[in-house]
């Protein structure tokens, strides 16, 4: 970026930075430490860009998604990962009967019902928070880190009941063991971007992001390749 005169950057950072909260919402004054590879090499590299912003005047936003979820309006894009990690499509392929059942990691976190509660925030929203990044950068705004969340958290079991709810279809789900570096809890305070950037999710709500990649999934059984 410096060679080739680049002087700003808006960077895709998590919620995983943060590791096991002690309290939330998490806002981004909170201690980083996370508990996983991922969530270390996103606090490497913003550490990075602090180093750079110091040293060579270089402009950047980080934005710590919580997680991004759902499909455009329309069908016309959605979410296709190989291999597919992210919950609600894991869902909504068991939903399609291209799974044989979803799988529930851990049940015993000290949660209402006892499973992962996260915080989840529809990609076009996400997309907003982008174009309102590069127009403060644009403007010569300050450097900032930025959570990007709904600030409402849901379990696992709220996403597959909901799920059901949607599509019409009881699918079977299968309790197994807690993954290694999973948090309990993950629900961000985007008070910050909210009153500096004006950024105001619109589309964040679990059954808009649910059925959006439900008409996405129903019409791409296949990912992209059909």
């Amino acid at each position: 970026m410096l060679e080739c005169g680049v002087a700003k950057i808006v960077f895709s950072s998590t919620a995983a930075v943060y590791g096991e909260p002690e309290e939330w919402p998490i806002t981004e004054d909170m201690p980083t430490a996370p508990t996983n590879v991922y969530g270390r090499t996103k606090l490497t590299i913003e550490q990075m860009l602090a180093d750079f912003s110091r040293a060579y005047q270089l402009s950047y936003v980080s934005l710590r998604y919580f997680n991004a979820a759902g499909a455009l309006a329309g069908g016309g894009i959605g979410e296709d990962h190989s291999p597919e990690s992210h919950l609600i499509p894991l869902v909504l392929q068991t939903a399609l009967g291209l799974r044989e059942a979803v799988k529930i990691f851990g049940t015993d976190y000290p949660t209402a019902d006892g499973t992962c509660v996260r915080d989840y925030i529809h990609v076009s929203d996400l997309a907003d928070a982008h174009v309102k990044a590069l127009q403060h950068l644009k403007n010569g705004g300050p450097s900032k880190v930025y959570n990007l969340g709904s600030e409402s958290g849901h379990s696992v079991r709220q996403i597959i009941s909901r799920a059901k709810a949607i599509t019409g279809i009881n699918f079977p789900v299968h309790e197994a063991e807690r993954r290694a570096g999973d948090p309990a809890v993950l629900v961000a305070s985007s008070a910050r971007i909210r009153e500096e950037l004006g950024w105001r999710p619109s589309g964040s709500d679990l059954d808009t992001i649910i059925g959006s990649a439900w008409v996405w999934h129903k019409n791409h059984p296949g990912g992209y390749q059909r």
